[in-house]
């Protein structure tokens, strides 16, 4: 079976530039292949603050967009998420999301694109890199960093020189860590059914 790899559009901003980056980056993970890929934008969500009541390490959820959540992250075998930088951090949508479920993460491998002004978002996949940690998700070294000043000069999305080479490597690192964790929740599951 194929490796899924969901590509996560961590900005639910009205006008927000990510929605452009997100289909370039969707485009070019198409391009390069190696697994199946989807995206999946926030907005479309429409999770609201985290209203379950219970711990999401039992995954006992009230709610029904809580079970489409669970069910949807749990299909993926990694992720690549496409973070801009909020006051040197990454948007409470994106932090809201990730706390609504938590087993439907583990043992999975995630990339990281980051957007912004002249530092490129790098301090809000650095913060992000400690919440995945938590959930027990592996983010690979590579991490493609687009300013939004030159990207965006023209108004539209343009690709700076090299981003491409930037993100088929960071993919290359996300089909190949998504691939091996995907044997270690095979052999927990066996694990846990013969227990």
């Amino acid at each position: 079976m194929p490796l899924r790899i969901g590509i996560i559009l961590g900005s639910t901003r009205p006008g927000r530039r990510g929605d452009q980056i997100a289909s370039w980056v969707l485009d070019t993970a198409h391009a390069h292949g190696g697994a199946d890929y989807e995206l999946i934008d926030l907005a479309d969500h429409r999770l609201g603050n985290l209203d379950e009541g219970g711990n999401p390490n039992l995954q006992q959820y009230e709610h029904p967009h809580t079970r489409d959540w669970s069910e949807l992250i749990d299909g993926f075998d990694g992720f690549v998420f496409l973070v801009p930088e909020y006051n040197h951090s990454f948007p409470g949508a994106l932090k809201n999301a990730l706390d609504y479920v938590y087993r439907e993460w583990n043992d999975k491998a995630a990339g990281i694109v980051s957007y912004g002004g002249w530092a490129a978002g790098v301090r809000a996949a650095e913060a992000l890199r400690l919440v995945l940690a938590e959930l027990q998700v592996a983010t690979v070294r590579a991490q493609p960093t687009i300013s939004t000043h030159p990207s965006f000069h023209t108004g539209a999305f343009v690709p700076q020189e090299g981003l491409d080479t930037a993100v088929r490597g960071m993919l290359d690192q996300v089909i190949a860590w998504s691939g091996a964790l995907r044997g270690v929740r095979e052999t927990k599951a066996e694990a846990g059914a013969a227990a």
